[in-house]
């Protein structure tokens, strides 16, 4: 096969190698997300790297939801997930699981671990628990590590059968005191916690913490290689000594670590997230400002611009911390090679040619993307009443203007030469109507004379054939580039300007008929012509209310 592409595929290609532990099997991963929010960009990193190792060994991967602890769990971000998934181009085929799913099997093997003598039911409350924890040089406590086994067995059997109330008890794996690393100092096992389960109901009160259900779940259902992110280093003895103590048969799962994706001017905490949508801050978890894959949906990102951002930024041992304008970078060169170039004004003025005869149109041939000539041209109209942007026109310019104003010659993009001649105002004395001449002879932009000319190729709007739409701008989310840092309150760090809405825009007629975006989808992509990139809202947008949201800016801010 090709050369590994990062630390991760090194183990896995090793562990394949003749003599060791995975040698002549199928590489087996799993992607298993809490179903307690929706996906947003950090978490896409991972699935990117489950699902394509897989793929890049010819492997499986699963997708199995980490529902064992039921508080803020919900089936509606049960299929989110699925559908981001799908939307980014993984299949999970029908392998889908759910964690709950292991509820019965994993209270069989706490059960088995009670019987050797290597778990036991414990009395402290969680602050006596935090009291005989030690410390680097003192050892913890437990006085309730010698209860005898069938007094164990007896105990646990009555938590699961609701006898007693939340806190009383917890089971906790006998492993070691003094460690020096606390997650091995007789962690907790179970709680018992008195909630509704959006699968179980309330068949059960009594909920495996997430380093015992998950190291069991991956081995039954025989991962090779349990992928995770930095954090799950410390945890792992404890992985392997719950897959080493249990007897389930087949092969041991090896966890392998990898950094967090950090993202400069967002959050990715998802508890911080829901506090957004739940207090109103932003319009919900489709936000377009939110870091979601569905909020990145709605904006105008595309699924091969996320994957190829992940396949960028590749696989580390270190944390750090990205430029948000790379992912959008990505995402312009992706739209740059596919998007239909149209011509969109955000901020419109009237342009009269006054030249040009009254009650006249012509069809004029626009090519619709130079990236890609076989997308071929378009029809766009012509009169005497154009719209233009207001801010391609200066009564008195400024140094080096190369727009509209007064004697100066300029290109209406794919149009004609026009000379400004003046303009139009109201009693306040703005300007209302911009008036030009055009020449006849310089259809598609080119004077025949062959003169040069010096104005820039401004884009304009038929009047007579315009829609209107609303256009919508966005910013970070956060005017901090480190909202979660130390002594900080993310909410303080909000951007107040990081949403613009623009009404009475005025686009091309062809536009009108553009696909409404179905829900949970992509629109199209459109470049509005030296706008930026914008789709339909797959939300607010529908036949005969256009609301555009820009994707991201034609300028590309980032260093490469």
């Amino acid at each position: 096969m090709e050369e590994t592409k990062n630390f991760i595929e090194a183990f896995v290609k090793e562990d394949l190698s003749e003599g060791n532990r995975c040698y002549g099997m199928q590489v087996h991963t799993r992607f298993p997300p809490e179903p307690n929010g929706y996906l947003h960009i950090g978490h896409c990193k991972a699935l990117t790297i489950d699902f394509s190792t897989a793929e890049r060994f010819g492997g499986l991967c699963n997708l199995r939801f980490d529902d064992t602890n039921p508080a803020k769990e919900d089936t509606e971000y049960v299929n989110a997930i699925q559908q981001d998934i799908h939307w980014l181009g993984f299949d999970w085929g029908d392998r889908l699981f759910y964690g709950s799913d292991y509820f019965e099997k994993t209270y069989e093997y706490a059960l088995e671990l009670i019987r050797k003598g290597l778990a036991y039911v414990c009395e402290l409350t969680p602050e006596q628990f935090r009291e005989y924890r030690g410390d680097t040089t003192t050892p913890a406590v437990s006085p309730w590590r010698d209860r005898p086994i069938e007094e164990n067995l007896d105990l646990f059997r009555r938590m699961r059968a609701g006898e007693f109330p939340e806190g009383k008890y917890t089971l906790r794996a006998k492993i070691d005191l003094a460690s020096g690393n606390f997650n091995m100092r007789d962690p907790v096992l179970y709680r018992i916690r008195y909630i509704e389960h959006h699968r179980q109901g309330t068949k059960w009160c009594i909920f495996p913490m997430y380093d015992f259900a998950h190291p069991i779940q991956d081995a039954l259902e025989g991962i090779t290689h349990s992928l995770c992110s930095l954090e799950y280093e410390a945890h792992r003895p404890l992985y392997d000594w719950v897959v080493s103590n249990v007897s389930i048969p087949g092969i041991k799962p090896r966890q392998i670590e990898f950094a967090r994706l950090g993202i400069n001017y967002t959050v990715m905490s998802k508890r911080k997230l829901r506090q957004l949508v739940e207090e109103g801050r932003v319009s919900g978890w489709d936000d377009p400002r939110m870091p979601t894959l569905c909020g990145l949906r709605r904006r105008g990102y595309t699924a091969a611009s996320i994957r190829e951002f992940c396949d960028r930024i590749g696989v580390s041992k270190v944390d750090s911390t990205v430029d948000w304008a790379l992912l959008e970078s990505c995402l312009r060169d992706d739209l740059n090679q596919h998007a239909s170039r149209v011509m969109a004004v955000l901020h419109p003025i009237r342009l009269t040619v006054t030249n040009y005869p009254e009650g006249q149109s012509e069809l004029l041939e626009i090519e619709n993307n130079p990236m890609e000539p076989e997308a071929g041209t378009r029809s766009v109209s012509f009169s005497r009443h154009l719209w233009i942007e207001a801010d391609d026109f200066m009564e008195v310019p400024a140094p080096k203007y190369k727009r509209l104003h007064p004697g100066f010659e300029v290109r209406l993009k794919g149009a004609y030469l026009v000379t400004c001649t003046g303009c139009v105002k109201d009693a306040d004395g703005n300007v209302t109507e911009v008036l030009c001449e055009y020449d006849p002879d310089s259809r598609g932009g080119d004077p025949a004379d062959g003169r040069k000319v010096k104005g820039a190729t401004i884009h304009w709007v038929d009047a007579a054939s315009a829609v209107d739409a609303e256009v919508r701008l966005y910013d970070y989310l956060f005017n901090d580039p480190d909202p979660d840092g130390p002594d900080k309150n993310f909410l303080d760090c909000i951007n107040p300007h990081s949403l613009e809405i623009l009404r009475g825009c005025k686009v091309e007629a062809m536009l009108a008929e553009a696909p409404m975006p179905e829900p949970g989808k992509n629109s199209v992509g459109y470049q509005f012509m030296r706008q930026g990139y914008f789709c339909l809202d797959n939300r607010d947008a529908a036949p005969g209310h256009l609301v555009f949201n820009r994707a991201v800016a034609l300028k590309d801010s980032f260093k490469k």
